[in-house]
């Protein structure tokens, strides 16, 4: 995962960019969210293909330059700084943590558009900035309240990676908490590539609680929920995480699963019109070895059809001009028809549970995203 993979060229130093509009995809291609890096690269590539294959985006064409997501935040910023000053990237888009989120949004404001599409705490209001993730109050509100009404779970322990998303987001969950009338009893932080969680599982078992609300980043929840198992909490307690898909599934083995509930805007198992041919495309783009379809990769999808609805709307890439039409742009894509509200995209969540390695998609909750 130290590199990208080879589904991504890097055509910039050959083709004039006065042709080509050309759009740093960074995406974690190492450190415990480098597991949805194939996936990602797999799906803005779709995206940019698709684009292509009509008239472009204001008659230019699309290119993709990886940018490693996964590295320190200072590092990450830096070689943007570096690519946009050269004149090599045009806008910036994909998923990757909100601790690089947080030094990237103001290095690159008013020199070019931002689409962060990854889940995250809320509240950034960046000028440049759009964003297609997920907050706290459309996950963990509806999927609160329908646990504490349908399941009974209102005693909670909340386990996360030590930074702004699981910090932002348990702060949400404990707001949400007296508004489902439940509680939270205990709150557990570890650093990011933490292996073991013995302290962790032991003040979880202490706590009484009946769920464990998990902030936990790619292969960091992997391994949690081997150990969880392990220690037989399973059988006791439910799970629920906003970061959750097909690959961690596969990671953490069936046997880890149970009891496991996410909220995300897109699961291939949700089956619906728009998500089924989306699947259908990425299949017969890549073949039967392809990356495992994920929302983590179907969001950076939905960043490169964002990014090019607003300079399509905005009719250039001007940040001030692309965030005065921001709220009249839309589209259709696999989450449905979206559009932005307050540069936060407006769409449907759905809230599934694991069933071994896949997601038995349970019901789904439609509300605007606040910021």
């Amino acid at each position: 995962m130290g590199t990208a993979s080879p589904i991504l060229t890097r055509p910039w130093m050959t083709i004039p960019t006065t042709e080509v509009l050309q759009i740093a995809l960074v995406i974690p291609l190492q450190g415990p969210a480098g597991i949805f890096g194939p996936s990602c690269e797999a799906c803005a590539q779709l995206a940019v293909d698709e684009i292509n294959s009509g008239t472009g985006v204001l008659g230019r064409e699309l290119r993709l330059i990886p940018v490693d997501g996964g590295a320190a935040p200072h590092q990450v910023a830096n070689e943007l700084d570096a690519l946009i000053s050269a004149g090599a990237v045009d806008a910036v888009t994909g998923w990757h943590i909100s601790a690089v989120r947080e030094v990237v949004a103001p290095c690159i404001t008013d020199r070019a558009p931002y689409v962060y599409t990854a889940l995250y705490e809320g509240g950034e209001r960046t000028p440049g900035v759009f964003l297609t993730g997920e907050t706290p109050e459309c996950q963990l509100l509806p999927t609160m309240r329908w646990m504490a009404m349908e399941l009974g779970v209102r005693q909670w322990c909340i386990i996360g990676d030590n930074y702004v998303w699981p910090w932002g987001s348990a702060k949400a969950a404990r707001n949400y908490a007296e508004r489902c009338g439940a509680r939270i009893l205990d709150e557990i932080y570890v650093e990011l590539g933490t292996a073991k969680f013995t302290n962790a599982l032991r003040r979880i078992e202490s706590s009484g609680a009946q769920g464990v609300l998990m902030f936990l980043v790619g292969n960091d929840a992997v391994r949690f929920n081997r150990a969880f198992a392990a220690a037989g909490l399973d059988e006791r307690m439910l799970r629920l995480t906003p970061l959750m898909e097909e690959n961690m599934l596969l990671a953490s083995g069936a046997a880890a699963t149970k009891g496991i509930y996410t909220a995300s805007g897109f699961f291939e198992s949700a089956a619906t019109v728009e998500g089924l041919d989306f699947v259908g495309r990425y299949t017969t783009r890549y073949g039967p070895e392809a990356p495992v379809l994920n929302s983590m990769g179907e969001s950076c999808y939905e960043g490169v059809r964002l990014l090019a609805a607003l300079i399509q709307r905005a009719g250039g890439l001007d940040v001030p001009g692309l965030c005065s039409v921001a709220d009249t742009v839309g589209y259709g894509g696999p989450r449905g028809e979206v559009h932005l509200q307050k540069c936060h995209l407006d769409q449907r969540i759905y809230l599934a549970r694991a069933d071994d390695l896949q997601f038995d998609v349970i019901t789904s909750f439609r509300r605007a995203q606040q910021g």
